[in-house]
């Protein structure tokens, strides 16, 4: 059995018809016979090709409003009949089935009719496909002797090797196919269920689909398809991917502009700067180092928030990575670039920032685009754990202020910017912040006192008028103590802790303000 096979007739059923003339005249130039369906048939029929409609082939009508055309003997029996197989060849010489030796089919757009806002329960349900996927599967099964093409992207390479061949696909591109449309049918499958597990109990068919978001799935299902490989993963020794949703949002869609191959702990600290970035509104600048930041500022432009966040720890930040939550322009790259970083990811370069950092060839630079929200899934031993992403915030307006002195107007600024940093920041987690720019982070620690402690020890900046932020409530008095001696005037915190009021008394004796959150930010 030789491993090229001629393509001598192809069925041809699509969704999305980009590039379908084109790879269609290919086909017909080495005398493919062509077969289609509806929609399909008249875009190639109106291109001047000749058609046979399925019905033809069939000897049925397609019927039931098109949910049944394809689900017949003699398109599947022609597509899984092994050639050569005496018994197959038997068979289908009997009951009349011809062979079909190509299937090009994309599938209803079942993912994007389920993200239309107040979608129709029946619609949502029509555009389940049931037809292309039986295709699919039946041609990928027998790739030893059928092509099935599931990607606009492969007509190129596709046209390319039939006129190298003259008009026949090598086994190796069928296997490559075959593997491809697999991976599209479990991922089709996948959206489907996960869909309509969110939905729960089936509404009428007029009724919004609408998913309960408040639900756990019965059956945790992901599908991410290889984005690409990576050098190594935290460690030499250990292999790494990125895997990626396929959006061409967040860090994992991100457009890389220039420099070497990004690399697992690259992409990790990217994340971790890139959603810090994005805590606020006017601009801002975040330096992260092994996944905590070493400075984060605001500024009324894009340089003055970078000069504001590495003043905060000039050293940790070399050999770091930048997250900006605006297009960095020409002056702040001429400013950053004196600063050995890995990587930088902004939502845009401007073309005098390009020219700046192209002199330092190996730094990184990508280009992202904000996603939304998603939950978070972390490994364990023999399972995983699933939660919401933490996109907690509290205003101002929800703030208790529990001491006898309330924040001043400028603290209670600088507090609303220390929660949102020491959200990003590993727990135990005490960040100090002033004016928008944070001044010390003690980060990672066992004990909420020796956070404290630590951020005041990293500090390079004056302590004295900080305001101080804690991830989770201080158990006792002694962590507060800590951060006044350090030069904090206010405090943010969730409160929560039986020692409360002791720890209300406190910052009463000491003359600070406090004010408790009542959400807290652990980050394990």
């Amino acid at each position: 059995m030789g491993t090229e096979k001629r393509i001598r007739r192809a069925l041809l059923s699509v969704t999305d018809k980009t590039g379908l003339v084109e790879f269609a005249r290919t086909l017909a130039e080495f005398g493919v016979e062509l077969v289609s369906t509806g929609g399909t048939a008249r875009a190639l029929r109106e291109a001047g090709l000749g058609v046979q409609d399925i019905s033809d082939l069939t000897g049925f009508p397609e019927m039931l409003d098109g949910r049944v055309k394809t689900l017949h003997p003699r398109v599947h029996g022609g597509l899984l009949y092994i050639r050569g197989n005496a018994e197959h060849e038997a068979a289908v010489a009997e009951h009349g089935i011809q062979p079909i030796d190509m299937v090009v089919v994309n599938l209803y757009a079942f993912e994007k009719t389920a993200a239309q806002p107040g979608v129709a329960f029946g619609h949502l349900i029509e555009n389940i496909d049931i037809g292309g996927p039986s295709m699919v599967r039946s041609a990928a099964k027998n790739f030893e002797d059928v092509a099935i093409v599931t990607r606009v992207a492969d007509y190129p390479a596709l046209c390319e090797e039939l006129r190298s061949t003259h008009g026949c696909l090598s086994r190796e591109t069928r296997w490559r196919l075959a593997r491809q449309a697999f991976a599209l049918t479990a991922a089709y499958d996948t959206a489907i269920a996960n869909t309509l597990d969110q939905i729960g109990e089936a509404p009428a068919p007029e009724l919004p689909a609408a998913p309960d978001t408040t639900a756990f799935p019965t059956t945790l299902r992901i599908h991410f398809p290889l984005a690409q490989t990576l050098r190594y993963g935290e460690n030499p020794h250990q292999r790494a991917a990125l895997y990626a949703d396929g959006t061409g949002r967040g860090i994992a869609g991100a457009t890389q502009l220039q420099g070497k191959e990004l690399s697992f702990n690259n992409l990790v600290d990217l994340d971790a700067c890139w959603e810090l970035a994005q805590e606020v509104d006017e601009p801002m600048v975040a330096i992260i180092k092994h996944t905590n930041p070493c400075g984060a500022a605001t500024g009324s432009t894009v340089l003055e928030a970078y000069q504001k966040a590495l003043a905060c720890d000039p050293v940790s930040a070399f050999g770091g990575v930048i997250g900006i939550n605006r297009p960095v322009d020409g002056e702040a790259a001429e400013e950053i670039a004196k600063l050995f970083v890995e990587a930088i990811a902004a939502p845009a370069f401007a073309p005098d920032a390009r020219e700046r950092f192209a002199k330092k060839k190996n730094l990184r630079l990508v280009e992202v685009q904000a996603a939304p929200p998603r939950p978070v899934v972390k490994h364990v031993s023999g399972g995983l754990l699933l939660q919401d992403a933490d996109t907690g915030r509290v205003a101002e307006s929800e703030l208790k202020v529990v001491t006898w002195r309330p924040p001043t107007a400028e603290e209670m600024r600088s507090l609303l910017f220390a929660w949102r940093v020491c959200k990003h920041v590993k727990s135990n987690a005490i960040v100090y912040a002033r004016d928008g720019q944070t001044v010390g982070i003690g980060a990672g620690q066992m004990s909420r006192v020796d956070a404290a402690r630590f951020g005041a020890q990293k500090a390079i900046l004056p302590l004295q008028g900080t305001v101080a932020a804690s991830d989770a409530f201080f158990p006792f008095p002694d962590g507060l103590e800590a951060a006044v001696a350090a030069g904090a005037t206010a405090i943010i915190q969730p409160g929560g802790s039986v020692n409360d009021q002791d720890v209300i008394d406190a910052a009463d004796k000491l003359g600070v303000a406090m004010v408790f959150t009542g959400m807290r930010h652990f980050r394990h």
